[in-house]
Parts: structure tokens; sequence; C-alpha cells
């Protein structure tokens, strides 16, 4: 028997699984979603993926990060603060000059995977 991809169906889906209750339990509870969501929506800005591209290079200051993306300041601070209030930013501050570099491993390693993935043929 032939089976029909979704986009050849023409009647509406019946389903595949009669007990569905065992997905349901494996799936993220909305805390969680809403939290991964709001990663997602800090990836999606081009200049928070620079700022954190610059900081897999090493630890960095608000002026050193403004040099080097060609913004002011107020905006790198800005853009740092949102990350850094999603924990993927922390800081040091060193007198008055404050540090800012990747929260963790994992961010780096995210940003990676994903770079890896775009790259694949």
């Amino acid at each position: 028997m032939e089976q029909t991809s979704f986009e050849d169906c023409d009647l509406p889906c019946g389903g595949t699984e009669t007990d569905l209750q065992p997905v349901k339990r494996q799936m993220l509870d909305e805390s969680s979603v809403i939290e991964l969501a709001e990663w997602f929506k800090a990836l999606s800005d081009p200049t928070r993926l620079r700022l954190i591209d610059a900081l897999m290079q090493k630890e960095l200051c608000v002026h050193d990060l403004s040099v080097l993306l060609e913004m002011n300041q107020s905006a790198v601070s800005h853009q740092l603060r949102y990350l850094r209030n999603i924990r993927m930013v922390k800081r040091r501050k060193v007198g008055k000059t404050v540090f800012y570099s990747l929260d963790d491993a994992h961010i780096e390693a995210m940003f990676r995977a994903t770079l890896q993935h775009l790259r694949h043929k």
C-alpha cells in the first residue's frame, strides 16, 4: 500500500496514534517553552549575535565592544543588559570598568552548533 505525504493528502488527517499521552508527558512545560522562546528571540537580533561572537573571542568591556561593533556605548550596553537578563552573558567589575563574557560554555556550543548546521551542505 502506497503512503501519501501530507502535501498530497486532500482529506483531513485522522492522526496516527491512538494514545498521545506518552508524548504529551514528554513535552516541555509552559514556563520552559516561554523561556526557550525568549532565548531564540535573543538570538534573532544581528547585534546580539555579533556581541556573542565577539565575546566568544575574549572577555571585553563596553568600550571595546562598541569599537568592534561600530556602535555607541549606550546601544551596546542596552543589548548587553538584555543578554545578561536572560543569562547569556555575565559581567565582572574591576574598578570602574565592567567586563563582559559568555555566561557559560553552553552559549558558545549552541552558537557553534548552529553555525555548523548552517554551513553543512
